[in-house]
């Protein structure tokens, strides 16, 4: 089992950057393969991005491809999310995911542990 913190929104303005942290507790962390996944208000939680748990394999939605970058640290247990150019349609709850089966997915339903998620805000 594994759990996961959030932390690093805010309120930014249109074509800034912000860098979200999703913090695990657990010494298994490198079992799992991370993804960040976002809701907007009256929206269903949709896929940000995932990265394998060597940090070497990841996986975009389209519309932040050439915009955000998934890493992760292994030895802090920490998954990153850098996101630059942010557009007021980025503006979410932004949550980070462990799939205990280890593979990349954009579907929120092969995740097992979640985040309490943290708020992201653009304003144009």
């Amino acid at each position: 089992q594994v759990q996961l913190v959030e932390s690093g929104g805010g309120l930014v303005q249109a074509g800034g950057s912000l860098r979200l942290s999703c913090a695990a507790a657990g010494r298994t962390f490198g079992s799992y393969a991370m993804a960040w996944f976002r809701q907007a208000p009256g929206k269903e939680r949709e896929f940000v991005g995932a990265v394998s748990r060597s940090g070497l394999s990841t996986q975009y939605e389209d519309s932040v491809k050439a915009r955000f970058t998934i890493s992760r640290d292994n030895a802090k247990n920490t998954v990153y999310l850098q996101m630059n150019s942010l557009k007021s349609e980025d503006t979410a709850v932004y949550y980070c995911a462990a799939n205990q089966r280890s593979f990349l997915s954009p579907s929120r339903f092969d995740y097992d542990y979640w985040g309490q998620g943290t708020q992201v805000t653009v304003s144009s």
